[in-house]
Parts: C-alpha cells; sequence; structure tokens
C-alpha cells in the first residue's frame, strides 16, 4: 500500500503549529511536530503577511532539514473570529420520485444553496463552509442526512448552516505560502474538525459543547445529533490573561507568559500549597527586583476568566441549545487555556454543567513528538484527520523516512593472509635511513642466516599430526632397549634422592622451631582469623 505524506500549518495567535504526517491506508504517523511562537497574527487571523511569512520560513524549513524532505503543499485551517453563521435552504425537483435519494443529490443541493447564497459583499465577504442541518421531504420533515438517503420523494428540500468570514484575511494567508513557494492544498474552517478531532461519537449525538480556549480567540462549538448546530467566537484568550499579569506586575509580556504557565490557576481560595508560594523575580545580576504571591496571581487569572466564561455561557443561551435535555454531555474544555489549575472547576461552578477536558483522540501514533497529544495540539491533529480521506493528496517530495545516522570515517584494517605453499622468502634487511649530504656513514655487513625449510602446509591437519608423532618416535630408536632402562633407572634414583633431602632439611626447620619455643611459631598469626 502506498504510503503518503499530510503537511498541515496552524496559524495560531501565539504559535505557528507545523507537523507532518506519514499516512498508509487507515494508519496515520506523526513523524514531525514542533511549536514556534508566532507574529503577524491578531485573532487568529493575518493581519502582516510579512511578519508571519518571515517567523513561518522558519519553521518549515526547520522541518524540512530534520526531515530531509521538500514540503510542496500544506492544510492550513481559516481564521476562528470575524465569523458569522447564517442559515441557507435549497430545494429541488425529482425527476424520477420512484428511485431512491443518493448521496450524489445531497451534496448537489448544498452545492445550490452555497451557489444561490446572496453575500453582502463578494468582494469583502466569501464563505468559510457549510453544515447540513435537516433535510425535508413531502412526507417528513427535519430528517438526519444519514436517513434521507435511501427514501423516495417527489422533492427534496435541504437546510444549511453558512459560516461567512472575511475574504481578505483568507487571501493573506494566500500571499504567505506564495511568497515562500507552496501551494495550499486545502482550506479549513477549523471549529468542526476540531470537535471531530477530540469529541466522542456519543457526546456529539447527545449533545455537547466544546469551549475551545486560544491565545486570542476562545470559541464555543455546539454538536447535537453528531451535526454542528451552532458557532460563536469572542476576542479573548489566553493572552488577555497574559497581558493583565504584565499590565498588574509591571513586568514584560515573555515573563508574564512564563509565570502563567508555570504557577496559573483560577479560584485562589481553592489552591491548597500552592497559594503560599510566592515568586521571585531577579535580574540579571541575581538582585530580587519583585515578589509576587501565587495566589494574587491567581486572583488576575480568575478574574479575566470569569469574564472569557460569562461571555461563551452567554454564546450558548443565544444558541437555543443552553438546556441539560440538549447538552446531556455538558461542556468539554480544550485548547491552552485548558490547562490552567481548576480551570474546569471555575467552568463547573458558573455553568452548572459537567465539565470535561478533551485531548487529541489517538487515532495516530506519535512517538518522538510528545506535544502531539496535547491541548494545544487540537486543531492540527483535526486537520490531518479531515485530510487523509483525501487519497490523491501528498504534501511532500524527495521523501528520507529516517534520519541519516553520521556515517563514521573508516578505518584501514590490515588484511589477514593465509599462509600459501612455498618456499618461505628470505628476510630482507631495514631500510636505513639516506645518509645526508655533508656526512658519511659506513653501512655495517650484517651475516643472515639462510632460512629454514618451509613445512609442507598442503598436507591435511592429520597427516601433520601423523608426521610429529612419527618424528618423535625416530628419537628414542636411535638408543638400544638396555641404555633407555637403565637411564630411567639413574633418573627415578636421583628423584628420589632429591626428595629425600627436602625432607629433611624441613623436619630440621621444625625441630629448630620447637627448640625456641612455640610462642614463636604462632607469632604471626595473631591477627589471622583460625
Amino acid at each position: 500500500m502506498e504510503e503518503r505524506y499530510i503537511a498541515s500549518v496552524d496559524l495560531g495567535t501565539s504559535k505557528f503549529a507545523v507537523c507532518v504526517a506519514r499516512v498508509q491506508g487507515e494508519d496515520i504517523q506523526v513523524v514531525y511536530y514542533k511549536e514556534s511562537p508566532s507574529q503577524g497574527i491578531r485573532y487568529s487571523y493575518v493581519f502582516s503577511p510579512l511578519k508571519v511569512e518571515q517567523g513561518l520560513r522558519k519553521a518549515i524549513t526547520e522541518a524540512q532539514q530534520e526531515l530531509k524532505v521538500k514540503i510542496q503543499k500544506v492544510i492550513v485551517g481559516l481564521p476562528r473570529y470575524y465569523v458569522r453563521q447564517e442559515t441557507a435552504s435549497a430545494e429541488t425537483e425529482r425527476p424520477d420520485p420512484e428511485s431512491w435519494i443518493r448521496e450524489e443529490e445531497v451534496k448537489t443541493i448544498k452545492s445550490v444553496a452555497l451557489e444561490s447564497y446572496p453575500l453582502g459583499d463578494s468582494k469583502t465577504e466569501v464563505i468559510y463552509g457549510a453544515v447540513a442541518q435537516s433535510f425535508s421531504t413531502e412526507d417528513s420533515l427535519n430528517e438526519l442526512e444519514s436517513d434521507i438517503v435511501g427514501m423516495t420523494a417527489e422533492k427534496l428540500e435541504g437546510h444549511f448552516k453558512v459560516f461567512i468570514g472575511n475574504r481578505k484575511y483568507s487571501r493573506n494567508i494566500d500571499s504567505v505560502f506564495s511568497g515562500m513557494g507552496i501551494s495550499i492544498a486545502k482550506k479549513y474552517f477549523t471549529p468542526g474538525i476540531t470537535a471531530k478531532a477530540v469529541l466522542k461519537e456519543e457526546e456529539m449525538e447527545n449533545g455537547v459543547a466544546l469551549i475551545d480556549i486560544g491565545a486570542g480567540v476562545s470559541s464555543v462549538t455546539i454538536f447535537k445529533d453528531k451535526i454542528m448546530r451552532f458557532y460563536a467566537a469572542i476576542p479573548f484568550g489566553g493572552n488577555s490573561i497574559t497581558r493583565d499579569i504584565k499590565t498588574e506586575c509591571n513586568i514584560s509580556f515573555e515573563l508574564a507568559e512564563n509565570i502563567k504557565k508555570a504557577y496559573g490557576a483560577c479560584m485562589p481560595n481553592n489552591l491548597s500549597t500552592l497559594g503560599e508560594k510566592t515568586i521571585k523575580i531577579i535580574d540579571e545580576n541575581d538582585m530580587p527586583t519583585l515578589q509576587v504571591p501565587v495566589k494574587y496571581i491567581s486572583e488576575i487569572i480568575t478574574a479575566r476568566m470569569k469574564e472569557i466564561i460569562e461571555a461563551l455561557l452567554y454564546e450558548i443561551q443565544v444558541s437555543g441549545y443552553a438546556s441539560e435535555e440538549k447538552l446531556r454531555a455538558g461542556v468539554v474544555v480544550t485548547g491552552g487555556g485548558a490547562d490552567l489549575v481548576n480551570c474546569l472547576n471555575l467552568i463547573k461552578a458558573m455553568s452548572g454543567y459537567s465539565v470535561n477536558i478533551a485531548y487529541p483522540k489517538r487515532f495516530f501514533s506519535g512517538e518522538g513528538c510528545p506535544g502531539v497529544t496535547s491541548t494545544s495540539a487540537s486543531t492540527t491533529m483535526g486537520m490531518i484527520l479531515a485530510a487523509r480521506n483525501d487519497k490523491s493528496l501528498n504534501c511532500v517530495s524527495e521523501v528520507a523516512v529516517h534520519k541519516p545516522k553520521p556515517v563514521s570515517r573508516p578505518v584501514a584494517v590490515k588484511p589477514v593472509v593465509k599462509p600459501q605453499p612455498g618456499p618461505r622468502p628470505e628476510p630482507q634487511p631495514e631500510p636505513q635511513p639516506e645518509p645526508e649530504p655533508e656526512q658519511k656513514y659506513e653501512v655495517p655487513v650484517v651475516a643472515v642466516r639462510p632460512p629454514e625449510p618451509e613445512p609442507d602446509w598442503s598436507s591435511p591437519i592429520e597427516e601433520t599430526v601423523a608426521d610429529a608423532q612419527d618424528e618423535q618416535m625416530d628419537v628414542f630408536s636411535r638408543y638400544s632397549s638396555e641404555e633407555i632402562q637403565r637411564y630411567k633407572k639413574n633418573a627415578k634414583e636421583k628423584r628420589k634422592e632429591e626428595r629425600t633431602k627436602r625432607q629433611f632439611t624441613w623436619i630440621k626447620h621444625i625441630r629448630k622451631s620447637i627448640s625456641d619455643g612455640m610462642e614463636g611459631l604462632f607469632d604471626g598469626m595473631e591477627n589471622e582469623e583460625v
């Protein structure tokens, strides 16, 4: 099965997230994911294409160098703010009322609804996407798309939610990637696909409100019967909290962001040991410049978070899905702001819903990319999940699956040569250094001993051993049997005489030690274990 690669770019207010995933059939493996600080983006839209291109070029270059690939296409998300939703409808007379309604007819009526929708100003507005809400025939009303397919009817009517955004912001995205020589394969309106990447099927069926707290924009997306029913966004998020800490503590934005990530918490009265800590800020000379209690930081965060949550709860009331019957799964929170301590408890206390946190579902493998499972990667993984169904999409070229390991310098190894049969070569005298021109040396004559004859290596090992045994027997055959017996007898008597002499010397030493006293024999054993 042929593999292909999908490259996605999440243009966030505070970060660029570049991701590359290998897709082979239904298998998805994330091979690269990295977040880097963003510039030129405000409220999730590109307001300075030049700054965005400069920062994004560096981020994509790092990905290409690490993976040894060339990214030619990307999928990218559209802005989440300055988006309004409208209702559109379309109706068609079916030529054959007795035939079944097919999926192609549903897609056709959706296209008709989008093409016929009257935009206020086509020069400044563009349709980001549409979601089918219900379908009707002469016999039934408000049927789901999954139920309308297969029915028979004379006419078919469809109702859709249309999401309209600013055309300029969409063109700014085009100009950024055009300047880098990268084409845009797909643009996604991300709230719907983010929800499918983090929510469970039963949550979307029973009714759920997904709150996404980003850096510049916070949004709420409501699902019911597995259909996206409502969307709204507000221009407040994590950056608003950071700016409040910066202003109140009179510190830099970067330092305020680090304090928020390390000690950020809601509901200061519910903090235990964390609320008793004090943050000491020192300068480059290790001199303390400011001391801020964590509880005070929590009060700043809570004040801003209450404003954000109240605005989102108001949007839920406007949607008409605020009742517990329509939101049986309650509220699910994702995005970078969901990592604040006690954030879920604060939303639960203010709304009365059951509240949970959402991470990207593990429909992929991401070894070596730990950030891909965090709440801030929800939008990125939603785009990967939506694009994997396009079998013709391949975003990279010159693929090197694994990073090449550094090649060690080859070491010269002297070959081992097995001995070959033949005469042994005569040894050559060692080369002498050439004499300098102004001096004269006499080279001594060295007598070289002629080499011994080389044994025949061509014989098998068994024959070589047999020849050695025959040679040993030939040595003893030079003497008579009487001479050999006499030699053995003399050698035996000589060994016996030497053994008797050694025993006599040892007994003599022992007797001398006894005569000197037994204590002298054991003087060296006082510190030994017996």
